[in-house]
C-alpha cells in the first residue's frame, strides 16, 4: 500500500480519536506515531496535513455543509465528515497532490471504513467542493 494511503488512514484514526477522547491534538498525533511506523517523509506529511485539518475544522465543516444537498452536517456520519475534512484540506492546502487524487483516496477510504453508501456520498460532496474551488480560482 502506498505510504500516503497509510498516512491518510492514520490521520483518519487520529481525527476519530481526537473527536472521541478530547485529548490534545499533540497527544493524539504522538500516539499515532507510537502505534505506527512511518518513514520521515510520511511523518512530515501526516504532521502537516493533520495540523491543517485540526486548525481548519470550522472552515472545513462549513465548506462541507454548504455543499450538502438537503442534508445537515449533524446527520452525516462522523467518519464521512472526517474523510471529507482530510480531502478538503488536501484540495485547498496541498498543491503537490492533484485534487482528483485526494477525492479518489477519500472514496476508497470511505469504502473501507464507512457504510456502503458513503463512497458515492463522499464523492458527490467532494466533487461539488472541487468544482466550486475551480470556479472561484478562475474568477480570481
Amino acid at each position: 500500500m502506498h505510504p500516503r494511503r497509510l498516512a491518510r488512514e492514520g490521520i483518519l484514526g487520529a481525527l476519530y480519536a481526537l473527536e472521541l477522547t478530547g485529548e490534545s491534538k499533540e497527544k493524539v498525533l504522538d500516539d499515532l506515531f507510537v502505534r505506527n511506523s512511518y518513514d520521515g517523509e510520511t511523518k512530515e506529511f501526516i504532521t502537516e496535513l493533520y495540523g491543517n485539518i485540526v486548525d481548519n475544522k470550522i472552515w472545513a465543516e462549513q465548506l462541507i455543509s454548504d455543499n450538502l444537498d438537503n442534508w445537515k452536517l449533524e446527520r452525516v456520519a462522523t467518519l464521512d465528515q472526517l474523510i471529507m475534512r482530510i480531502a478538503v484540506n488536501e484540495i485547498y492546502f496541498n498543491d503537490d497532490i492533484p485534487p482528483k487524487v485526494s477525492i479518489s483516496e477519500a472514496i476508497e477510504i470511505a469504502k473501507l471504513y464507512s457504510t456502503k453508501d458513503s463512497a458515492s456520498f463522499v464523492n458527490g460532496v467532494l466533487d461539488a467542493i472541487y468544482k466550486h474551488k475551480l470556479n472561484n480560482d478562475k474568477t480570481t
